[in-house]
């Protein structure tokens, strides 16, 4: 059974080519809405190869993207109103930026779609219009080379492909420079939310059963007030790394991710501890500051490879300096904890 989006097909030289709908439908909008809360997101793809949108002839422009669908979709609905092929890559079902820098949006991938599509068949001109984001994984001198097409580099966003046509393909500064607005950051949340899923159930239940211990053995009492409030220090700090980062990123001070998750998490600890909820004691008001430091830190951190604030060579060595720091601030924080139970 073919999917929603395909509503038929169109003829040319090489055979019938399938013709998708530049429109989304209930259904991609239902998918699009659980794929940003990760389900079912690695298998979130479309099949590799050539589509129609429109009617278009052998004078169409060749759009490429990548095979994960929320890529494939930007673009079909970018390409709303026009006539057009669209060139969809084998990427693992990764998206074309991720995908380039893991090298299956690159150039051997680009040339064999080319071959295999029969695309000189289908089109009589020899141009072919690859993102900008997949720019680090194509070598336009490469591909003219093996295929005789040339690579014409497009707009970092999909939303500006018919601005870059009235601009008879070419792609303006504004087109080309990568922006990471509210809106955008906002998307990622709900994914590294859902990847701590698992961690929000046994964590919290763990630390509740741990509160209630004491010099005398168990206390259900100690367990309800000081799980609790531990139960919530952990949330906060969660919440400070996975939604407080993303959302206050461009004005949060210092470059390294770590750092702002750092800063945002001893914030809103002294917020808690202004409240009385870090704890009965200075040794445990400190404990807190790093457990909930080091949580932080780390989930904030994972917003490197998908910011434009940074690099791939930034992001490994932010890791290799921040990871040992982060383990060691929440593996003390955690183990002074557990001393106050018993002074």
């Amino acid at each position: 059974m073919n999917p929603q989006y395909i509503i038929g097909t169109i003829d040319t030289a090489v055979g019938k080519i399938p013709r998708v709908s530049s429109v989304w439908s209930r259904n991609d909008v239902w998918s699009t809405i659980k794929v940003r809360w990760n389900l079912g997101r690695m298998n979130y793809r479309v099949e590799p190869g050539l589509y129609a949108i429109g009617q278009p002839d052998e004078n169409a422009a060749v759009y490429v993207t990548a095979n994960f669908k929320l890529s494939f979709d930007d673009v079909r609905r970018a390409l709303h109103d026009l006539n057009a092929w669209v060139l969809v890559l084998d990427t693992k079902g990764i998206n074309v930026w991720c995908a380039a820098g893991k090298g299956t949006f690159g150039t051997e991938e680009l040339c064999n779609r080319i071959r295999i599509s029969q695309l000189h068949q289908i089109v009589n001109h020899r141009r072919i219009i690859v993102p900008q984001l997949g720019a680090t994984g194509v070598a336009a001198h490469l591909v003219k080379n093996e295929t005789g097409f040339q690579v014409v580099y497009g707009p970092v966003r999909a939303e500006d492909i018919k601005d870059f046509i009235a601009s008879e393909y070419r792609a303006t500064a504004e087109m080309r420079k990568m922006i990471f607005p509210l809106q955008e950051r906002i998307k990622l949340i709900p994914v590294e939310l859902s990847f701590g899923q698992y961690y929000l159930v046994l964590v919290p239940a763990l630390i509740f059963v741990l509160a209630g211990l004491n010099s005398n053995g168990f206390s259900v009492d100690l367990a309800w007030v000081n799980g609790g409030r531990a139960i919530l220090n952990l949330l906060i700090a969660y919440v400070a790394g996975c939604v407080l980062t993303p959302v206050l990123l461009p004005w949060i001070p210092f470059r390294r991710f770590a750092l702002k998750g750092l800063l945002l998490s001893w914030i809103s600890a002294s917020v808690l501890l202004y409240f009385g909820f870090l704890g009965s004691n200075v040794f445990e008001m400190i404990s807190w500051f790093m457990i909930m430091g080091g949580i932080s830190s780390f989930l904030a951190m994972n917003f490197t490879g998908a910011s434009t604030f940074t690099s791939l060579s930034g992001v490994q060595k932010e890791m290799k300096t921040a990871l040992p720091l982060q383990i060691g601030f929440a593996s003390v924080g955690f183990i002074g904890w557990m001393i106050t139970r018993f002074i």
